[in-house]
């Protein structure tokens, strides 16, 4: 789109055209220069026949209109327009006025960036007045009495207009860009815990079910051979040890379940969070201890909370990242998880005591495990803000919510009321 253009079509209209010596801008040997179309807003012919000869003297090819009333200004404006010329002093309103005019119909024509460069040019200017249009949106200003400037003007003030447009089709390109590229890591989290899913309930239909059987045929194998005779001597210890490799197996199958797709999640946050702190606990010997608001727990009248959909999922998952974080790279000892609710906004801290992460670790170029988490949370409209130091790590997942009071809002009313012991509140609230 050409600079100044507010909306409309270009009309031919009657003006004067300079040599092009000098083409402005510089143009291919083979190519006409650029035509600037003029909007001059002048209630002199003299003035406006002067100001086109330095025109054309300066080398531009200038397609120019001249008005002097603010109902031909406002009429001209459904064209567009390169550059607009505007005197001061004009019959029943001024120069700053006109600017004002044009503001608004740019703004009105849902283009408010694409103003067009606006240069005074008068025979009488005082400082204030020009500071003042200048605060309001003119490109330059000068006096009738040093038009010598104006080619120069308007060359300047119609490349940093491009300019400006240019940027701001970059920048909307860039948006545009960043939202797909959001979108496309929305669509690939739900893909891939989708695919947790059906990996899970494969293991646990085809894998757990095989290995649970096969446990018991070993079983009834052992039991059935314990006191027969002719057998090899080694057959029981064999049968054991067999067992034992199959309860091994079930019992990985269900942590890789777990791993895949939380069940646990069905008992609400709280409850996985337990869980989740406690076998991470037992599995690397990191102490880590679960805090939990008292807004995090059922209402006085046993009623439920509910969290928002894929929130409780995506705190889990903030979580699971951080605690194996913690065990691949903190060498902490300790480990302090802490959920809550206020304000609006969920919150999930995990904190070490371990050695914190350098710039240079988090700028790493296959850092993916932070750089997931950011889009996780932004799946449902949450950020993840990360803190660290010599000693010590912080994670912090914020997640908005909507309810009363800015706190969970109340589940379906209906569910039966939940035991008030902190273990039974722990492990069968859903949230």
């Amino acid at each position: 789109m050409p600079s100044g253009e507010c909306g409309g079509r270009l009309v031919i209209l009657p003006g004067m055209t300079g040599d092009a010596a000098a083409p402005f801008p510089a143009s291919p040997p083979d190519r006409p220069p650029r035509l600037v179309r003029v909007l001059h807003l002048e209630d002199s012919e003299p003035d406006h026949a002067l100001a086109l000869a330095h025109l054309r003297r300066a080398g531009m090819a200038v397609q120019a209109v001249r008005i002097e009333s603010r109902q031909e200004f406002e009429a001209a404006l459904a064209q567009p327009w390169d550059v607009v010329l505007s005197d001061y002093h004009l019959p029943g309103f001024t120069g700053v006025d006109a600017l004002q005019i044009l503001r608004r119909h740019c703004a009105a024509d849902g283009t408010p960036g694409d103003l067009p460069p606006f240069i005074l040019v008068s025979g009488q200017i005082g400082e204030d007045t020009a500071v003042e249009a200048m605060r309001n949106g003119a490109s330059d200003y000068l006096l009738k009495n040093n038009l010598a400037r104006l080619a120069p003007a308007m060359e300047h003030a119609i490349a940093a207009a491009d300019s400006q447009r240019a940027r701001r089709a970059a920048d909307r390109e860039l948006q545009v860009s960043r939202a797909r590229l959001s979108e496309l890591a929305q669509h690939l989290q739900t893909s891939v815990e989708a695919e947790r899913h059906a990996i899970s309930r494969e293991i646990h239909d085809d894998v757990g079910g095989s290995l649970t059987a096969l446990k018991f045929e070993l079983d009834w194998i052992r039991r059935n051979t314990a006191a027969a005779t002719g057998l090899p001597v080694e057959l029981p210890a064999r049968l054991h040890s067999a067992l034992e490799l199959v309860t091994h197996a079930i019992d990985a199958s269900q942590r890789i379940m777990q791993n895949l797709r939380p069940a646990i999640l069905e008992q609400g946050l709280v409850a996985a969070l337990q869980w989740m702190c406690s076998a991470f606990e037992k599995r690397t010997s990191i102490a880590c201890e679960l805090r939990v608001a008292a807004t995090m727990r059922p209402a006085p009248d046993g009623v439920r909370r509910a969290l928002p959909p894929g929130v409780a999922l995506v705190a889990y998952r903030t979580a699971q990242e951080a605690l194996t974080n913690v065990s691949k790279h903190a060498q902490a000892s300790q480990v302090v998880v802490d959920v809550s609710a206020s304000a609006g906004v969920l919150s999930l801290e995990v904190s070490d005591n371990g050695r914190g992460l350098t710039r240079d670790a988090l700028a790493k170029v296959r850092s993916f495990g932070i750089r997931g988490l950011h889009e996780r949370a932004s799946t449902v409209g949450g950020w993840v803000e990360l803190s660290s130091g010599p000693a010590g790590t912080t994670l912090i997942l914020s997640v908005p919510l909507a309810g009363p009071d800015a706190g969970l809002p109340p589940a379906d009313p209906s569910l039966p009321p939940q035991p008030q012991d902190a273990e039974a509140e722990a492990w069968a609230t859903r949230y």
